[in-house]
């Protein structure tokens, strides 16, 4: 799949739900709850195990139906790899222009964390797709806001806080996407799978009364 036909795919989808669990089986029950109610951009973090493995199997199942990445980053071997396993897009938590350029080169979304302005623009002078507000809790939907004055250029993604209640006010502010962990997938922790596909409804629901 083109860069390009990933980029549109989230900015249509308008979130990126956050795949992070102590097992590879529990990462994917919790990757296929979310697909199951209708969050299907999905990052896998690196601090899951085998997650190269739970990369694999997601793509193997879903094809190009599902815009699959991989999260917490660090440095370029580890996106090749993830790349190679099936990511569409390398999320960081911080900015490693030699991450990005790895992206670059493979055509794949770079996707890095980022908190300051000065963060955000050497993001974006590396070839930065996408910059991941990161964490975004602990300044609010304001900051987004904030931030797009001088650079209302940036393809903002928060990171950190979403949740249903307060989806509307991330995009009010000049958010592009948004990144759900743990008010999404938290359920999932303690096994209850149900609870994630219902929250990934809420969202997805949520999300088609914000763009109205």
């Amino acid at each position: 799949m083109l860069k390009q036909t990933v980029f549109q795919g989230i900015l249509e989808r308008g979130m990126v739900g956050i795949v992070r669990a102590d097992s590879p089986e529990a990462a994917v029950q919790i990757a296929e709850a979310c697909i199951a109610g209708g969050v299907t951009a999905l990052e896998v973090a690196f601090t899951t195990p085998d997650t190269l493995g739970v990369l694999r199997t997601l793509r193997e199942r879903h094809g190009q139906d599902v815009l699959l990445g991989a999260g917490t980053v660090l440095d370029p071997e580890t996106a090749r790899a993830a790349i190679l396993a099936g990511a569409q897009f390398i999320i960081s938590p911080g900015v490693n222009v030699d991450t990005i350029a790895v992206c670059q080169r493979y055509q794949v979304l770079a996707m890095p964390g980022a908190m300051t302005p000065t963060e955000i623009v050497t993001a974006l002078q590396a070839g930065a797709d996408i910059v991941k507000v990161f964490p975004a809790e602990m300044f609010g939907p304001a900051y987004i806001k904030a931030l797009r004055a001088p650079l209302p250029h940036a393809p903002l993604m928060p990171t950190g806080g979403v949740t249903v209640e307060n989806l509307g006010e991330w995009f009010a502010n000049g958010a592009i996407a948004v990144g759900i962990g743990g008010s999404l997938s938290g359920p999932g922790a303690k096994g209850d799978y149900a609870a994630v596909t219902s929250r990934a409804r809420e969202f997805v629901a949520q999300m088609a009364a914000v763009r109205k």
